[in-house]
């Protein structure tokens, strides 16, 4: 009879989460933030998750120089207008995300080494975090995560000497061909009629997300 009262009660249960569901109740917009016992229960399943899948990962030695260097430049071209920079406290598409990206240049990757090369290569489901291991090498996420733990001893500066010493967005992965400070460029030319190559025309996506088109 138990047996019986708690599948009943299941199915019950079962029942209103749909009616809950297709009723449309539940908020999806980015700009209503959850509930805090949702919030809670979110950000313990993520952590939770990372730490159980990235406890096993074997971190190499991240003070290199040239680690470092090299993955300013990707840094910058992939991951400054969510996650910003010294001296760039908002653009257009960190105010608009939800959850909001954690201010990489703060917080490095919160002493957690591991768990960010987990997070750069698999992303993270229902949040603007893209899996970059479907194009870049482990070698190169190193170089980023490697990157990330010097960031928040950068200053502004520091921070653009850095990636200027760098050799731009490169990881083999099909990158743009050239690199700009949190944004791409991408060159697109056309010849004109009855004559040979006409200048490219280029557009530049700023890390605050505004387009300019010369």
């Amino acid at each position: 009879m138990g047996i019986f009262k708690s599948l009943a009660w299941s199915g019950f249960a079962a029942a209103i989460g749909a009616g809950v569901v297709y009723s449309g109740l539940i908020e999806v917009g980015a700009d209503v933030p959850h509930s805090a016992p949702v919030h809670a229960v979110l950000e313990t399943l993520r952590e939770r998750s990372i730490a159980v899948r990235a406890e096993d990962i074997q971190v190499p030695s991240l003070g290199d120089e040239a680690l470092i260097r090299a993955g300013a430049g990707n840094y910058d071209a992939m991951c400054v207008g969510c996650h910003l920079a010294p001296g760039l406290d908002e653009t257009e598409l960190s105010r608009g995300l939800y959850p909001a990206p954690p201010n990489l240049s703060r917080v490095g990757s919160g002493g957690n080494p591991a768990g960010a090369f987990w997070v750069i290569k698999h992303g993270i489901k229902s949040s603007a975090m893209p899996a970059w291991g479907r194009s870049m090498a482990d070698q190169h996420i190193w170089e980023l995560v490697a990157f990330v733990e010097r960031l928040p001893s950068l200053d502004a500066e520091a921070y653009r000497s850095l990636v200027a010493s760098s050799s731009g967005h490169r990881h083999g992965g099909g990158e743009s061909l050239s690199q700009g400070h949190g944004g791409s460029h991408r060159e697109d030319s056309a010849p004109a009629a009855g004559q040979g190559e006409a200048p490219a025309s280029k557009t530049h996506i700023h890390a605050d997300g505004k387009r300019h088109v010369h």
